[in-house]
């Protein structure tokens, strides 16, 4: 890969492939194509509008988890379908939600028949429900864990309460294939599918990482035909990892080596906590380009960052050279629940954004200063 773009930018900073992006799109287009159902790019993962226009020209619309998510998709996105879902909706944001929202998800029916009078003539509620079945390794991520809060159970489920909802919505999945789609579904039909004769859409939710390498998309769209044939429904996607997965980057600069009880450690400018906050909750080690295991390659450092969190450590990693102050570095696959996520603790100043264009040349979109910090206290 081509790195020369490290040299153009100012550290810390998120980096965004348009290119690699499109490249993801033409995969999620080619779904649509092939089985009829909508795709939605779901915002909590991937929120860098500049890029939306592009998006829009492949895919259905957007998906939100508040308010302020469904203003985005429908200012930046506007030719798309707004959807949005939340637990639980403030009672002050309703309105606006009911005017630019197409479709409405709600967590149980109480939610429903509170709010269902103020829901504007055309828009489309939907309820979600808990198929109680799930394969999330990680509890923080897993919504179907028996104390969930997501979604409304089998037993819960009161149809009689439903009057004027036109589909379902279940959301089980994270970072998953079409297999464990399929198996989800099963359970999802066997709870609730003596329903979908009477409704109009299934939203099968996101966590489907159709654009990885190896994902069964074959495996994929038999399911989505299954559910189109059998109970003439539109089947939805609302995946956000797949739009901009591999597409982003997280480029750091070495800004101090020094050896502690028998341990190389290197002080980066870029922080997990701060600006890639799901090393730590997932946690996980995102990938160096040209880094190695541990000792797998000649010279190897515990990378941390400069802040006063002792845990804010990304990984350890080994190199073929040693690292110096002022090498830079680049973590793989920044461009998701990094932008959406990231904060200023300890003061520290949030990464600049910048885009590669499909031309190859880099574009500065966003910068940071004091007063971003500063106005949010």
């Amino acid at each position: 890969m081509d790195l020369s773009f490290t040299n153009k930018v100012k550290t810390p900073c998120y980096v965004v492939d348009e290119g690699l992006i499109e490249k993801n799109m033409r995969i999620l287009r080619g779904v649509r194509e092939r089985t009829g159902c909508k795709i939605l790019l779901a915002q909590k993962a991937f929120s860098m509008y500049a890029l939306y226009p592009l998006m829009g020209g492949y895919i259905d619309g957007t998906t939100a988890s508040g308010l302020y998510e469904a203003r985005l998709g429908a200012e930046e996105m506007p030719d798309g379908e707004v959807h949005i879902y939340s637990p639980a909706y403030r009672d002050c944001d309703f309105d606006e939600i009911a005017r630019i929202s197409d479709h409405i998800v709600f967590n149980s029916p109480s939610q429903y028949e509170r709010f269902r009078g103020r829901v504007r003539r055309g828009t489309q509620c939907g309820i979600r429900v808990n198929p109680l079945y799930s394969e999330v390794d990680t509890p923080m991520y897993d919504p179907c864990s028996p104390s969930s809060r997501l979604g409304t159970r089998p037993e819960d489920f009161d149809i009689s309460k439903c009057e004027g909802i036109s589909g379902l919505h279940f959301h089980t999945m994270c970072e998953q294939g079409s297999d464990v789609l399929e198996r989800t579904a099963e359970q999802f039909e066997k709870h609730f599918g003596r329903y979908l004769g009477d409704l109009s859409w299934v939203n099968f939710g996101g966590g489907h990482h159709i654009t990885r390498k190896g994902y069964d998309i074959d495996r994929l769209c038999r399911v989505i035909d299954h559910f189109t044939q059998k109970y003439d429904v539109k089947v939805y996607l609302e995946p956000g990892e797949a739009h901009a997965l591999n597409a982003g980057f997280l480029v750091a600069e070495v800004l101090d080596v020094f050896e502690s009880a028998g341990r190389y450690h290197a002080i980066i400018d870029a922080s997990a906590a701060c600006h890639m906050p799901d090393v730590l909750e997932m946690p996980y080690r995102p990938n160096i380009i040209g880094a190695g295991e541990p000792d797998e390659k000649r010279f190897t450092y515990t990378l941390g960052a400069a802040t006063c969190l002792a845990g804010d450590v990304i990984g350890t990693y080994s190199f073929d050279e040693p690292l110096k102050a002022g090498d830079r570095l680049v973590f793989c696959d920044m461009a998701i629940y990094s932008m959406c996520k990231n904060n200023t603790f300890n003061g520290i100043g949030l990464p600049s954004i910048y885009r590669i264009d499909r031309d190859g040349e880099v574009h500065l979109h966003k910068s940071f200063g004091y007063e971003d910090f500063k106005c949010r206290l």
